[in-house]
């Protein structure tokens, strides 16, 4: 009998034992965000400068844009670029106030392609961005466009610690 519940124990045990896992916890990371930065046009040194009343909104539908940023003043920004499309774009308006007839609209168009990288069962897989920008477009108020010239750092985004794009302005 004795030998039994030792038996038995020693069951019980190596059942416990064997029915622990580890931990599913992502610490790995997410897909990158697109890191813009912003830059005064008017000097050979490139100098941070960042827009006033920047708002930024990401295009839902054709005809709807959704607020991503809603009023800032920051010399670099960072947005997520769609997963699920091959383009994403965005709506950057300056001088935004109560006054609409001030606001000046730029739109970006990001053209770009994925690459699915899988960093484990906890995290599952995340997205890199390839070849970002070799179709950007930007259309705005005609001559009185706020953004004058875009610089493309590198055109692969794997992670976000440094500027993927300059905006001059």
């Amino acid at each position: 009998m004795k030998k039994i519940i030792y038996i038995l124990l020693l069951f019980i045990v190596c059942f416990g034992i064997n029915a622990c896992e580890k931990d599913d916890i992502c610490v790995d990371g997410n897909t990158p965000l697109l890191v813009i930065r912003f830059y005064d046009n008017t000097t050979d040194v490139e100098t941070f400068k960042a827009p006033p009343n920047l708002r930024v909104s990401g295009q839902l539908t054709p005809d709807t844009f959704g607020a991503i940023i809603p009023n800032t003043a920051v010399d670099s920004i960072q947005l997520p670029l769609r997963i699920e499309a091959l383009s994403t774009t965005f709506s950057l308006t300056t001088n935004t106030t109560t006054d609409v007839a001030n606001d000046n609209e730029d739109i970006l168009n990001f053209t770009y392609t994925t690459r699915e990288f899988f960093v484990s069962r906890a995290c599952g897989f995340i997205v890199y961005y390839d070849t970002l920008l070799d179709n950007l477009t930007v259309e705005g108020n005609g001559d009185s466009n706020w953004i004058k010239r875009i610089e493309i750092v590198n055109d692969t985004i794997e992670n976000q610690n440094a500027a993927h794009v300059k905006i001059f302005h």
